[in-house]
């Protein structure tokens, strides 16, 4: 019955998990060995140990810290009158695991302890070796009694009914015993079967949680993902309207350039005093050459429109960044003025440059290999100015004038891979200025081919 009862009490003591292998650095426990009323507990090191003792029945529980055990029996009946049985437990893990050690005894005794470097000796104190109860035996019945003159026979008889109701009282109070070690064994594994069961409940909740967390990662992640890709759509879209809006402005632009030189000419007629056949003549050339320069324009246009609107979708987070260094460098330039370096001036070409006042018909950008091109067309060849100010390039033209309001309108340029930002023309008195804002300074290269004057800005590698 003890037994049993060290038995039910070590299940309630111990986990539910074991260690299944000991880490290098544990306390590897490989024996518990009983000898009388001494128990010896060997180890690969010195134990790092705790006690307490229970009651009903008597026992010691060892807890020994970072210590697994190895080839070691869970539970060994002993039964030598002083250690009914040993049972063992591990729980924790890694260097948290612990090796429990119970001991159970007859009775109530007192131990020594003592920990070497790797064993840990358990004794009893005051001879436990030695069997602490033995069963009732029985009593030889009394010999006849013999007539004697001293009542010896009488007294024997009282002694051994004495002896025989102690030996009843005592098994009356070893059947009590034996019912309240039955019901406390009852007691104890109730308690931990509900133990048992509440772990079990936890452990089913904790991973109910844990796959509600996975399924709620999951979505987010689709999210996520269906968010990148409207947002990829968002952008190709963006792309293409940009692309096809640039190409209107750019028709729309090229079909004001015609009327513009259309008009010129008709008015360089009325104001020549050449001759109708010379001046037919030469509005035809211009006429052809206009023509010319406005196909050779819009297939370049066109051609650059499609190439900067796949080059806008790659290089919007460069564009912006840039925009923020330019409107930085903007500000310091403007608190501190920078003195105004004239870059050209004069006329490339061969043509004679006459005393009309000529007539600015169109400013234009375009994209060429390695530079930018700001390029501004006139009726006739003119003079002109070219001076940096600050980040800002001003290329004035003498004697001349703006045909229509349109060509005053400015052009924005910052979203295209080049130093130019804008380009802007305006009247100055009987002169045209055109400025052209820069993110940074940057070489700049003017010369002068007919009626076009062109002004590459050389493009920096990204």
């Amino acid at each position: 019955m003890k037994a049993s009862a060290v038995w039910l009490l070590g299940v309630v003591l111990v986990p539910f998990w074991a260690l299944a292998q000991a880490p290098a650095n544990l306390n590897t426990i490989t024996g518990v060995q009983v000898n009388g009323g001494t128990v010896t507990i060997t180890g690969s090191k010195k134990a790092n140990f705790t006690t307490f003792t229970m009651t009903d029945p008597p026992r010691l529980v060892i807890d020994i810290a970072e210590a697994v055990f190895s080839g070691v029996p869970e539970e060994t009946q002993v039964g030598n009158g002083t250690v009914t049985g040993i049972r063992t437990a591990s729980y924790g893990s890694d260097d948290s695991a612990i090796a429990r050690v119970l001991i159970g005894f007859e009775r109530e005794v007192e131990t020594d302890i003592q920990a070497t470097d790797t064993q840990l000796v358990v004794k009893v104190v005051g001879g436990g070796g030695q069997a602490v109860a033995q069963a009732p035996t029985t009593q030889p019945e009394p010999a006849a009694a013999q007539p004697t003159t001293d009542g010896t026979a009488a007294k024997a008889a009282a002694a051994a009914e004495t002896e025989r109701q102690a030996q009843e009282k005592a098994a009356a109070e070893a059947t009590a015993r034996a019912e309240a070690d039955r019901q406390a064994q009852e007691k104890a594994a109730a308690e931990a079967s509900a133990r048992a069961k509440q772990d079990a409940d936890a452990e089913r909740q904790r991973q109910q949680e844990a796959e509600a967390r996975a399924t709620s990662q999951r979505e987010d992640e689709q999210r996520a993902a269906q968010a990148a890709a409207d947002e990829r759509k968002r952008q190709e879209e963006e792309a293409r309207a940009s692309a096809q809006a640039a190409a209107a402005d750019e028709r729309k632009r090229q079909e004001e350039e015609a009327r513009a030189s259309a008009q010129a000419a008709a008015d360089e007629r009325r104001a020549s005093s050449e001759s109708a056949a010379e001046e037919k003549k030469r509005q035809k050339e211009e006429a052809r050459a206009a023509a010319k320069a406005a196909a050779e324009e819009k297939q370049a246009a066109a051609k650059a429109a499609a190439d900067e609107a796949v080059e806008a979708r790659r290089q919007r987070e460069e564009e912006a960044r840039a925009e923020r260094e330019r409107r930085q460098q903007e500000r310091v330039a403007s608190a501190t003025p920078r003195p105004r370096r004239e870059v050209a001036s004069g006329s490339d070409s061969s043509a004679e440059v006459s005393s009309r006042r000529k007539t600015m018909t169109l400013v234009g950008f375009q994209q060429q290999p390695g530079v930018s091109r700001v390029f501004i067309r006139t009726n006739e060849p003119a003079r002109y100015t070219v001076s940096e100010q600050g980040n800002a390039v001003v290329l004035e033209l003498e004697n001349s004038r703006i045909d229509l309001n349109n060509n005053t309108h400015p052009l924005d340029t910052s979203f295209f891979n080049s130093p130019v930002t804008r380009v802007e023309a305006d009247a100055n008195g009987r002169d045209v200025r055109v400025t052209i804002q820069l993110r940074q300074q940057a070489p700049v290269q003017a010369r002068q081919d007919g009626n076009v004057i062109s002004l590459d800005f050389q493009r920096t590698a990204r």
